[in-house]
């Protein structure tokens, strides 16, 4: 019992710390939130007004759905490849030499993380009332509500990123690389129910894609526009996601804390 409570009270220590560093650094918070107002209002209106008039649906509330995943699903992942900078400058180094398993420390990181990417959703909501893009009230409580399965699965490929990859510079650069195209594979802010071919084949290869699914399956239940927006049932998102999680999670976390050993 001893054991367990020291991990727990490390593992809520870790994730308090994490939230202190955010609001320690506005600069961090503004960034988060300008980040989609940029894709939503500028990428999202233009094609609205270009390419969306006969789609049968309210277009900017499908991107509106695409970003809200998107910038929390790129925070966490980003927030977790940042482990590998911090080790290359001791930040951590008395995380790493305490007597708490590393298993506790990446967990307490991903938590943490996933409420820095909180306000990336505060700069969507400001550019979606700004432009009066609905939110559709219930709707958008339930979006929030599986928030935390965006910010983890990004967390998990952050982790087995960084389980692969141990230079800062590497690792900084590879987690945009890696994050980035899915945002135009993935039915983000570009439909992809007619994509074809090998542009088909990356779609169903980025957790993204299902992420993004799920967000609006949850988003358009029951709605006019569900057999329009959404590609698969949530319940097959949701097994597949389990499924990227527990791999991306375990091959990170075995080969990111054996690299720590054996520093």
């Amino acid at each position: 019992m001893n054991s367990i409570m020291r991990e727990w009270n490390a593992f809520v220590a870790l994730t308090a710390r994490e939230i202190m560093r955010l609001f320690k650094s506005p600069g961090s918070i503004i960034a988060n939130m300008i980040f989609p107002m940029i894709f939503l209002g500028i990428m999202g209106g233009s094609l609205s007004q270009n390419l969306a008039e006969d789609v049968g649906y309210h277009f900017l509330q499908f991107v509106m759905v695409g970003m809200i995943v998107f910038n929390m699903f790129l925070g966490t992942a980003s927030g977790i490849t940042s482990l590998v900078a911090e080790k290359d400058l001791n930040l951590t180094q008395e995380l790493y030499v305490s007597p708490i398993s590393r298993y506790t420390i990446i967990l307490g990181r991903m938590v943490g993380t996933s409420f820095g990417s909180l306000s990336s959703l505060l700069g969507v909501l400001i550019i979606a009332l700004i432009m009066r893009i609905p939110l559709g009230g219930m709707q958008m409580v339930r979006l929030i509500m599986i928030t935390p399965a965006f910010c983890m699965v990004g967390a998990s490929l952050g982790m087995f990123f960084i389980g692969f990859v141990q230079d800062s510079k590497v690792a900084q650069m590879g987690a945009m690389i890696l994050v980035m195209p899915q945002m135009f594979f993935s039915g983000t802010i570009i439909p992809i129910s007619n994509s074809k071919g090998m542009i088909a084949v990356f779609a169903k290869l980025m957790p993204l894609s299902y992420l993004t699914d799920l967000a609006r399956g949850i988003f358009y239940w029951r709605e006019p526009a569900y057999d329009l927006v959404v590609l698969n049932h949530p319940l097959y998102n949701i097994i597949v996601l389990v499924a990227f999680f527990i791999v991306f999670s375990m091959i990170g976390v075995i080969l990111f804390t054996r690299s720590e050993r054996n520093r």
